[in-house]
C-alpha cells in the first residue's frame, strides 16, 4: 500500500508498508524527516542538530502508549506535554468534536455573541473551581491565558484608581509561556537572553527549591524563608507599586520543583498583607495532575486568578483560559466598560465541546480521586525506590508528576551530593536511553521528570519505573565508560 503527501509540487511517499494485523503502519520515516527538516520549525529546538539526526515521527496513540513511524511502542511518561490526562484514543472525544464540527465548527464571541459549548463549559468550570470563582475568560493556549492575566491585573488596578500598581512578581526558573508577556513572566534565563525580556514591570525572586537553596534548614524553615523573598521584593519595589504575584503550585517545566508545605500559606499571608493579587498558573497542575481539580486546593492558597489550559481538553484540541475570582470579576464587570482584549478563537465551540467531554470522562472515571488515593501514592512509592540507584541523588513526586536528580556522587542527604558538570549533559544522555528503550522521560538539566497520563494504572506505573531503572543502568554504564564518575 502506498500514500503520497501532496503540497504544491511536493510529492513524497510516506507510507512504505502497511502490515495486515499490525498495530500501526510502517511509514517511510526518512521521507518524512526530510520534509520536516525542509519546512517545519519546531518549538524550543536547535534545528541544525535536529537536521543531523532527524525528528522522531509519532503516528498513533492508545491509552498511555505511543507508536512511532517505525512501529516502536513507547510509554508516554510525559502525557504529550503535561496534557493528555485521559490518555490517547478516546472515541467519545472524537465523536464530541465531530458532532460540533457538523453543527457549528466556529463562530466568534465578539459582537455580543456566544455559543452553546462555551456557555456550558464556563458554567461547568465554575462548578469545579474553588469557591469565589464565577467567571471564565477563554483563550487558545496557556501562553495566551497568562497574557490575559497580565492585561486583567493591570486593568483591575487601573479601575481601582491605582494605575501605578503595574509590577508583577514571578520566580526564576518558572515557566508561564513563550509569548512576549508569558516569557517575561517566566524566569527562564535562556528565553530572556534571546530578546529584550522581561518587559518592563516584571520582576523575579528565587524558586522554592529546597535542594538548591535549603542548606542548613529544615524543609519547613526553608518554605517560610523562600516565601519571605516575596515580601522582600514587595518592600523593595514599594507595596503601592506591586500588582500581583504569579506562581505554579508545582513548577513543571522548571523540573518539578515541589515547594515545602509551609511555602504557599505564607505566600498567601504576604499577598493579603499588602493587598497584592495572587495568580495561580494551573496550566500544568490543573485538572487532576496533583490529585485535586486545581493545585491551589492542595497547596492551601486562595488565588484571585487561575490560568489553565492543557488538561482541560487533554490536549485533543487547543484551549486555555482564566478563571476570574470575585474580587477582579466584580471590578471588571461593574466598573470596566469594554475590556479591550480577546482572541478570534476565544470560546471556540469545537474546543469547548472537547473540554466538556474530557471533563465528563474524568468525572465518570473518578480520575482525580484515583490520583489522590491510588496512582499518585503508588508513583511516589515507586519513585522513592529509584533513590537507591547509584546515579540518583534524590527522588520526589506529587500526584502524577515525579522527578529524580542524576548525581556524580551520592551523599548522606540532598545537600551532600556532587552534581555532574552541566556541560556533560548527562540528563540528555539518559533521556536518549529512555527514548530508545520505550519510555518518554524529560530531562531538565540533570533532573529527570515524568508526568504520565492520569489513566495510567498501578501496573503500568510499575512497568514505566522498571524501564526507567533499566535506562538508569545504561546511563551509569555510559558515564563510567567515559570516566565521568
Amino acid at each position: 500500500m502506498a500514500s503520497d503527501i501532496i503540497a504544491g509540487d511536493v510529492l513524497a511517499p510516506v507510507l512504505a508498508v502497511d502490515t495486515p494485523g499490525s498495530e500501526t503502519s510502517i511509514f517511510d520515516t526518512r521521507a518524512l524527516q526530510q520534509l520536516d527538516s525542509a519546512h517545519y520549525l519546531h518549538p524550543f529546538t536547535d534545528h541544525g542538530a535536529l537536521r543531523e539526526r532527524g525528528a522522531r515521527v509519532m503516528v498513533r496513540g492508545d491509552g498511555i502508549y505511543l507508536w512511532d513511524s517505525e512501529g516502536h511502542k513507547v510509554i508516554d511518561g510525559m502525557s504529550g506535554l503535561w496534557c493528555v490526562n485521559v490518555g490517547y484514543g478516546r472515541a467519545s472525544m472524537t465523536q464530541a468534536v465531530a458532532r460540533q464540527m457538523d453543527l457549528l465548527p466556529f463562530y466568534n464571541s465578539f459582537f455580543n455573541t456566544t455559543n452553546v459549548p462555551a456557555v456550558l463549559l464556563a458554567a461547568r468550570l465554575v462548578e469545579l473551581a474553588p469557591p469565589g470563582f464565577k467567571h471564565v475568560f477563554f483563550t487558545g493556549s496557556g501562553s495566551e491565558a497568562n497574557d490575559t492575566v497580565v492585561r486583567m491585573v493591570w486593568r483591575y488596578w487601573q479601575l481601582m484608581g491605582q494605575p501605578q500598581r503595574q509590577a508583577i512578581i514571578s520566580r526564576h526558573n518558572a515557566y508561564h509561556g513563550s509569548t512576549v508577556a508569558g516569557a517575561s513572566l517566566g524566569g527562564m534565563a535562556g528565553m530572556h537572553a534571546q530578546g529584550a525580556l522581561p518587559i518592563p514591570g516584571i520582576h523575579h525572586i528565587d524558586q522554592p527549591s529546597f535542594a538548591e537553596h535549603g542548606h542548613g534548614m529544615s524543609e519547613a524553615e526553608f518554605g517560610l524563608r523562600a516565601a519571605g523573598w516575596l515580601e522582600e521584593k514587595i518592600l523593595e519595589l514599594g507595596p503601592e507599586n506591586v500588582a500581583a504575584f504569579i506562581g505554579e503550585p508545582v513548577q513543571g517545566a522548571g523540573g518539578v520543583i515541589i515547594p515545602p508545605p509551609t511555602y504557599w500559606p505564607e505566600i498567601q499571608r504576604i499577598c493579603d498583607k499588602y493587598g497584592v493579587l495572587l495568580v495561580s498558573d494551573e496550566v500544568i497542575c490543573g485538572f487532576g495532575r496533583l490529585g485535586t481539580w486545581f493545585g491551589c486546593q492542595l497547596m492551601g492558597f486562595r488565588p484571585d486568578l487561575i490560568a489553565f489550559a492543557k488538561g482541560v481538553t487533554s490536549g485533543y484540541v487547543p484551549l486555555g483560559g482564566v478563571l476570574v475570582g470575585a474580587r477582579v470579576a466584580q471590578t471588571l464587570v461593574e466598573k470596566g466598560g469594554d475590556f479591550n482584549h480577546g482572541f478570534t478563537y476565544s470560546g471556540h465551540p469545537v474546543a469547548c465541546a472537547a473540554a466538556l467531554e474530557n471533563l465528563r470522562i474524568m468525572e465518570d472515571e473518578g480520575l482525580v480521586g484515583r490520583v489522590a488515593l491510588e496512582t499518585g501514592p503508588h508513583l511516589r512509592t515507586a519513585f522513592a525506590m529509584l533513590a537507591s540507584h547509584p546515579l540518583v541523588g534524590h527522588a520526589e513526586s506529587m500526584g502524577m508528576t515525579a522527578a529524580l536528580n542524576l548525581v556524580r556522587r551520592k551523599g548522606a542527604g540532598v545537600h551532600d551530593c556532587e552534581d555532574f558538570p552541566r556541560e556533560l549533559a548527562v540528563g540528555m544522555l539518559c533521556r536518549a536511553h529512555m527514548f530508545d528503550n520505550g519510555v518518554i522521560m524529560r530531562a531538565v538539566g540533570e533532573r529527570m521528570i515524568v508526568a504520565p497520563p492520569l489513566v495510567m494504572t498501578t501496573a503500568q506505573i510499575d512497568e514505566m519505573v522498571e524501564r526507567i531503572r533499566f535506562c538508569l543502568d545504561l546511563t551509569l554504564e555510559d558515564v563510567e565508560r567515559r570516566g565521568w564518575m
